[in-house]
């Protein structure tokens, strides 16, 4: 050991000057680490590496814990001078009640947007959201690629209304910019009540103005369906021709119905149950006689559960949007969107007279307001079914009804007759 160190209780006691320290070689087996503590400034230590680093630390008791706080590192970050003053002043803290390893650990978690995007997927979206590849994919695409390296607790309210900008504005997708917003919102939310952030740090996605969005009401035309059916029909892959028939023919879901298996058709009820849905409750769809026509048509594979088999074994049919793409090209309805499929489900039965209630039933929706976007597609209905009450009522007034006004008798003209 040098000569300058002496020993207290089993400790190496050297007072750490800038000379003692440089002069330091490691003295260990390899495996223990070797600490050298100064004797004027208790809990001021340097430990030496067999590589030759060492590194100024500080020693200390917070509660029952024993404590290790990292200063620097000689030549790095600090001189043996800079180590000393760094040292009293967090023993000097310590002494006042706090613990500067605890505040150090509460900077680091969360240290980066990227940490903090982990921790939302795995803490909160694969927990509680059926959509949480839609966050996943946001994230990958949208979030890391402009604040991955960034401190969460660094993202201001002005970085969120530039991304916000950016996709909505230059990029002209404003939906997805407000969906990437409220994303970022219910993060910065999470990682408050997690404690990522501090205290008093605000949501930096909070007082943004969204753009205006409008109820998208696309569906497929009684004039288009001819042409779709025929596109359909010559797509090659038969399980993504098999799902578009279903689509169009049940309203489920895409994951939905990509995600159903044999096990799930009664055959004897002709129904189709869902138990992984988006609003949690099992959903059973009956099936119409062409659904059913189309399912004992369909061929099954041995070793794969789903109705709509993908590329890989025992898997389900994972990427219709590229076959969609081809349908969609060919029929001459590029603007049909995957989801208008669906749509296309609720108009229909809307404009044969069904009511909202029904509607909501068949598609599954657990709020009644989503459902009323079908409202105004019931409209020819409403008056179809006016009309016939109106030619019923003049009739039984002994009145032919014509394309003109017709002067109802009034209470005078019928007293003098």
């Amino acid at each position: 050991m040098n000569t300058e160190t002496k020993t207290e209780g089993g400790r190496a006691l050297v007072k750490l000057t800038k000379r003692s320290v440089e002069g330091m070689t490691y003295e260990g087996t390899g495996r223990n680490p070797d600490y050298r503590w100064d004797p004027e400034v208790k809990g001021f230590g340097v430990r030496v590496y067999p590589t030759g680093l060492k590194t100024f630390l500080v020693a200390y008791r917070s509660g029952a814990r024993k404590r290790f706080l990292k200063l620097g590192t000689l030549g790095k970050d600090m001189t043996a001078e800079q180590a000393r003053a760094a040292a009293k002043a967090k023993l000097g803290a310590v002494v006042q009640g706090a613990d500067p390893a605890e505040a150090r650990d509460q900077d680091r978690q969360g240290e980066t947007v990227r940490e903090l995007c982990t921790a939302y997927l795995e803490r909160y979206a694969k927990v509680h959201k059926k959509s949480w590849s839609e966050d996943e994919r946001r994230i990958n695409n949208r979030i890391l690629p402009a604040w991955a390296s960034l401190k969460a607790k660094a993202i201001k309210r002005a970085d969120v209304a530039a991304l916000h900008s950016k996709i909505g504005t230059k990029e002209g997708h404003p939906y997805e910019a407000n969906r990437v917003r409220e994303l970022v919102a219910k993060m910065f939310e999470l990682a408050h009540r997690w404690g990522f952030v501090p205290e008093d740090h605000r949501n930096p996605a909070q007082g943004i103005d969204d753009y205006k969005e409008t109820k998208r009401d696309r569906w497929v035309t009684p004039d288009e369906l001819p042409r779709l059916a025929q596109a359909i029909n010559e797509e090659p892959n038969e399980s993504a021709r098999a799902a578009l028939w279903l689509y169009l023919l049940t309203g489920c879901r895409k994951s939905e119905l990509l995600k159903a298996q044999w096990a799930d058709v009664d055959w004897t009820r002709e129904e189709l149950r869902l138990a992984d849905t988006k609003n949690g409750k099992t959903h059973y769809i009956p099936l119409s006689p062409p659904a059913v026509a189309l399912l004992r048509d369909l061929p099954r594979a041995d070793d794969n559960p789903h109705i709509l088999p993908g590329k890989l074994p025992g898997a389900h049919l994972v990427n219709v949007s590229k076959p969609w793409g081809r349908v969609r090209a060919a029929a001459g309805v590029e603007d049909v969107r995957l989801h208008d499929l669906r749509r296309t489900v609720g108009s229909w039965l809307a404009q044969s007279g069904n009511s909202l209630h029904l509607i909501g039933r068949v598609l599954n929706h657990s709020n009644q307001s989503t459902t009323a976007v079908y409202a105004r597609f019931g409209e020819d209905s409403v008056r179809a079914a006016l009309d016939q009450h109106g030619a019923r009522l003049m009739g039984a007034a002994g009145l032919t009804p014509t394309a003109e006004v017709t002067a109802l008798p009034t209470r005078a003209r019928t007293a003098a007759k």
